[in-house]
């Protein structure tokens, strides 16, 4: 009570001081205690790639309106997951690209995600179904089917409880390497396709016109959105992927309409999110990738609410101004 008491009597200035004095006063405790341990630092190096990573994509998933097929897509890796879990049990896991040395679940969600998007888009092809059916019809499949082979696996419940909301203490050096090469590709490719990935997303007709390749970079996108998922699988998991994908690309939308500053606005968003999501987690000893989601969604409504004012405000000068001139 005698606590509550003093932080009403302080002003939000004084508050935000004595909250930055002890920031600094217990800078190690609170920033770079937790580095020291490698495994976290490894962890927080991999959430923030993802992070960035998920903020570029993201923002092409937002400005398309495919936030469906991201979550249909997070769901549908399952069989692949469940199809490695059963391998890696039974230590029949190839050694193929350094496959045992990271996490094999990695791999096949990778192999899940790349069929689903390829039978999405085959379906899709000349709009013979429209695209919110057949991505219903191959998510329900999909995790259907993974469903069904989770079940027959023993002790399940336990083992696969990451896969639905992400461990990120399971990043080993092998998995960041493979983080980082996946996101160092995917940027490379949103880099160099910029003009084509803008020009199918805002204005397709005229892309047709000037004679693009619609169909490929279609097919390319769709397997960026795959790709970025199954490298944040194991950060989030896959309960919460399509938050990490979506959140911080409509905060940034909020903000501006230009897609490339969209992007820059959205991987920092992003990468915000994972740090302080990162840092709740190791000092409130809640689980990684909720915190990180509950970051972003924060920042998402800050900023919402934030802009929802200034349009009151504008709003209401512009009212004033008009009963003056009237």
């Amino acid at each position: 009570m005698e606590l509550i008491n003093v932080l009403a009597a302080l002003s939000l200035w004084e508050l935000i001081q004595r909250g930055w004095d002890v920031l600094l006063r217990d800078y190690h405790w609170f920033i770079t205690k937790p580095l020291d341990i490698d495994l976290l630092q490894r962890s927080l190096e991999a959430a923030i790639l993802v992070g960035i990573l998920s903020g570029v994509v993201g923002s092409l998933v937002v400005v398309r309106g495919m936030s469906f097929f991201a979550d249909a897509l997070s769901h549908s890796i399952l069989p692949g997951v469940a199809i490695m879990y059963q391998r890696s049990r039974s230590g029949d896991v190839p050694n193929v690209a350094g496959m045992r040395d990271a996490n094999p679940l990695l791999w096949g969600a990778l192999g899940a995600g790349l069929v689903s998007t390829v039978l999405i888009g085959f379906l899709t092809r000349h709009e013979r179904l429209r695209s919110d059916t057949a991505i219903g019809i191959v998510f329900a499949g999909m995790f259907a089917l993974g469903i069904a082979m989770v079940s027959r696996v023993e002790s399940y419940a336990g083992d696969l409880t990451h896969i639905l909301f992400g461990q990120i203490l399971g990043v080993g050096p092998q998995d960041l390497n493979i983080i980082i090469g996946f996101s160092v590709v995917v940027l490379l490719i949103v880099v160099v396709f910029y003009k084509e990935f803008m020009l199918i997303s805002f204005d397709p007709l005229l892309a047709k016109t000037l004679h693009l390749p619609t169909e490929f970079f279609r097919y390319l996108l769709l397997l960026l959105i795959a790709t970025t998922i199954v490298v944040s699988l194991q950060i989030v998991g896959i309960s919460l992927m399509l938050a990490l994908l979506v959140t911080p690309a409509a905060t940034a939308s909020l903000i501006t309409h230009r897609l490339h500053w969209m992007m820059l606005l959205a991987s920092l968003i992003g990468s915000a999110c994972s740090i302080i999501g990162f840092y709740a987690s190791y000092h409130f000893d809640v689980a990684t990738g909720p915190a990180i989601v509950l970051a972003a969604t924060a920042i998402f409504g800050f900023v919402f609410m934030e802009q929802a004012i200034q349009n009151q405000m504008r709003q209401g000068i512009y009212r004033l101004r008009e009963g003056r001139t009237g």
